[in-house]
């Protein structure tokens, strides 16, 4: 579980101190490739009544001063962290679609170089590892 001080990062980014702000950033700090659902929920049990649409406006709003990464796997809802600093990719289990952090092997973006980039500046690489978590191939054996 990541301790954060939610207010100083906020603050940081040019963003207004609110409790559902604190308390989204809290949440996805504490239990990273969170879904805005399960984000929601959390935020709830904590705050009381909070809107779904008010969860995404404040992921928006900390994805888009990279207080929060958001990654999309193949076949799954959209997913949030904190971990915004490096360049990592991420492993997903084709059975229970959980999620783990992947280190750069290169460890700089874009990690991975295009052979022909058609003319892009290319800065950035994502992969994503698919397969079988150690709980669902324990609980296949």
């Amino acid at each position: 579980m990541a301790i954060i001080d939610a207010p100083a990062l906020l603050r940081g980014a040019a963003l207004r101190v609110t409790r559902p702000r604190v308390a989204v950033l809290t949440m996805v700090a504490a239990n990273p490739h969170s879904d805005t659902d399960t984000i929601a929920t959390a935020v709830r049990r904590e705050l009381g009544s909070v809107s779904t649409q008010a969860v995404y406006d404040v992921l928006r709003a900390l994805t888009d001063v990279g207080l929060v990464r958001r990654i999309e796997p193949a076949g799954s809802p959209a997913r949030f962290e904190t971990r915004v600093g490096d360049n990592h990719h991420h492993l997903v289990c084709r059975e229970c679609g959980s999620i783990a952090d992947v280190n750069c092997v290169v460890g700089e973006a874009p990690c991975l170089h295009a052979e022909n980039p058609e003319g892009f500046a290319v800065d950035e690489a994502e992969v994503t590892f698919w397969g079988t978590c150690p709980a669902c191939l324990a609980h296949d054996e």
